[in-house]
């Protein structure tokens, strides 16, 4: 009856301590979404386009402000990795999942860069259309 007792106790306090690191954390979206335009490889002529709506995870609410602050050089950053992309990588789902890395990277080496620490805890898609 002890071992459960303190296992119940153990679980309850990695999830009080979860939830407590959880609240310090905060996310910043990107308005409005990003879209840009990809060149089709079998189509010289014709353009596709990507609509993405990202948000990153930052520690906590004060780094929102450098993100915000930042938020041009990022956007821009994230044009320029998606507008690179081939059909094929923008159309599947380990693409879709390259992007997001290469955008997180990118964002992180960014603001290491500009305030001397990467800031960004993780980006993800909320939106992801393409056509």
């Amino acid at each position: 009856m002890r071992t459960y007792i303190f296992a119940f106790l153990a679980a309850a306090s990695l999830l009080l301590s979860a939830a407590v690191h959880a609240q310090n954390e905060a996310y910043f979206g990107f308005e409005p979404d990003i879209v840009t335009n990809y060149i089709l490889p079998d189509e010289q002529r014709n353009l596709g386009y990507v609509r993405v709506t990202i948000e990153v995870m930052v520690p906590s609410v004060e780094d929102l402000k450098t993100i915000e602050h930042h938020e041009a050089l990022l956007r821009d950053a994230f044009i320029r990795i998606l507008s690179s992309q081939e059909r094929g990588t923008i159309r599947t789902l380990q693409g879709r999942e390259n992007i997001r890395k290469a955008c997180l990277d990118r964002a992180r080496q960014l603001l290491t860069q500009e305030v001397g620490q990467p800031i960004v805890k993780d980006l993800m898609f909320t939106k992801y259309l393409y056509q």
